[in-house]
């Protein structure tokens, strides 16, 4: 399997959804893999279009269109790890820590919706880029340190890389936020920004094989 490539990550997700024979944690994993895979697709394929024919130049509104969806997903994408982690380590109430990532998600979503963002401008203001990724960061940092803490205290070596991945992808996408107007190629970095999180998917499926009989 090609890191890169948007099509298997849905694929794998479909998988764990047939696979996981009740368990809910792995569902959702499912899940989280299909809403990852179909939302980087958007902004993946025209990519690639656009730096093997005519220029991103020329890609602007689908580009755009794709760089918004992306958000929205991955969003989504983040709500359903938490649920995975919650899932998996049997938590129970923590009503704070699952109102303050609801509300870091719905900033997000917002701020992504308001038109100041100007998606399918080729003049995009990198300000709107980085107001709409500080609670996207913040809600990628809570996630980081609940599957550290949690796979560190129940000793869990199927999930131990599993915060990594994240601190990964946010380590590629950082730089394509705040780069890849002025600098085109910097958008390259969304292809191993989508290793890590093949990576991540890779996680799930691997210790599903092996608990769920």
């Amino acid at each position: 399997m090609r890191c890169g490539r948007a099509d298997a990550v849905p694929l794998v997700g479909m998988l764990m959804i047939r696979g996981s024979k009740g368990e809910a944690q792995f569902r959702l994993f499912g899940w989280m893999a299909v809403v990852l895979g179909a939302g980087d697709s958007f902004h993946l394929v025209p990519r690639a279009l656009a730096l093997c024919t005519t220029g991103l130049e020329n890609y602007t509104v689908a580009l755009g269109l794709g760089k918004w969806i992306t958000s929205v997903t991955m969003t989504v994408f983040y709500v359903l790890l938490y649920y995975v982690w919650r899932r998996r380590y049997k938590v129970q109430g923590q009503s704070g820590l699952t109102a303050a990532v609801y509300v870091l998600a719905g900033v997000r979503v917002l701020l992504c919706m308001l038109p100041q963002n100007q998606w399918l401008s080729a003049d995009a203001p990198l300000s709107w880029g980085i107001y709409r990724n500080i609670p996207f960061a913040l809600l990628g940092l809570v996630v980081i340190v609940l599957f550290f803490s949690s796979a560190k205290k129940h000793n869990d070596r199927a999930f131990r890389w599993m915060w990594l991945t994240i601190v990964l992808s946010f380590g590629f996408y950082i730089p394509v936020v705040l780069w890849a107007d002025a600098v085109p190629l910097v958008g390259m970095l969304m292809i191993p920004k989508t290793c890590a999180y093949v990576w991540t998917v890779l996680i799930g499926y691997s210790a599903m094989k092996k608990e769920v009989k």
